[in-house]
């Protein structure tokens, strides 16, 4: 009688989340996968035409997708690699004996809580604004320019956006990572006299391991993702010079009304995120320790 009533609930539980994920996740999955083989402008009336791999063929002739893939590529490493730079050094900050230890963890996660069109929408003023009165008050104009209009170093701006937004939630993951660490170790390694050196890069980092296999994963993928700060900082400009993967598609559907050709971009840009984050975690996976 229990282990029925265990099941009930199971499924009153679980069953408005399945169909929620079903309804909004896999149903337009596989209608996107259909609509990658089909020529449609998006308007119901118009048909839908067939037109089997031709999507895909033509995908890899457009010059513009090829960019704006390369464009995500290069902003993507990085990111990850900037952001997971900062989020453990933020985390070795905050877990010493300061007294300020707290207040820096508040103050390094908040920019995490702002929505990223709001956060994209301020750091386009001080980009624009703010660089260019620093400018011209110290003489420095060639580092304080509006970097938004400049083709290289449009996507830097992005990439420091993006890291000062999630360098914040990557610091809380060390942080758990780095209090999962036995004292013991760290204690018996100073007995044995290794210095700050050898305990970060022969215990701290190997023991870290299974913290960097979540937050490469998080930042891999998110910055694979990014739309919102893309497109309230530079909408793909200048000269498209910053136009990433998800701007790209989404120019394709709603812009020009490329149904077709924009869900076969749709396939292709998932496959690669699948490939890459697959790829990291099954090889962050082999690297992690035991102990």
């Amino acid at each position: 009688m229990k282990k029925r009533k265990d099941k009930l609930w199971f499924v009153l539980f679980t069953f408005p989340l399945l169909f929620i994920f079903t309804t909004v996740v896999i149903m337009p999955f596989i209608f996107g996968i259909a609509y990658s083989f089909v020529k449609w402008d998006g308007i119901p009336a118009n048909p839908k035409v067939f037109v089997g791999l031709d999507n895909f063929i033509q995908l890899f002739k457009d010059e513009r997708f090829l960019s704006s893939a390369w464009h995500t590529v290069k902003f993507t490493v990085l990111a990850v690699i900037s952001v997971n730079v900062l989020g453990l050094a933020f985390s070795l900050f905050v877990t010493t004996k300061l007294r300020v230890r707290n207040v820096a963890r508040t103050l390094f996660f908040m920019p995490n809580l702002i929505g990223g069109l709001i956060l994209g929408y301020i750091w386009q003023f001080i980009f624009t604004d703010v660089f260019g009165y620093l400018g011209q008050s110290t003489g420095f104009d060639g580092i304080f320019f509006n970097w938004l209009l400049d083709p290289q170093y449009a996507l830097y701006a992005i990439v420091i956006v993006f890291t000062w937004q999630v360098a914040g939630y990557t610091m809380i993951i060390y942080i758990a990572g780095l209090q999962g660490i036995p004292d013991e170790l760290v204690e018996a390694a100073k007995v044995d006299g290794a210095n700050v050196w050898h305990r970060l890069t022969k215990i701290t980092l190997p023991l870290l391991m299974p913290a960097f296999t979540i937050c490469l994963f998080l930042t891999l993928s998110g910055a694979f993702k990014i739309y919102d700060v893309n497109l309230s900082m530079t909408r793909g400009g200048p000269n498209n010079a910053t136009e990433m993967f998800a701007m790209n598609i989404y120019n394709e559907i709603f812009a020009y009304g490329n149904y077709g050709l924009g869900q076969a971009k749709a396939v292709i840009f998932f496959l690669v995120v699948a490939v890459f984050t697959l790829t990291q975690v099954v090889m962050t996976k082999k690297r992690e320790v035991q102990y």
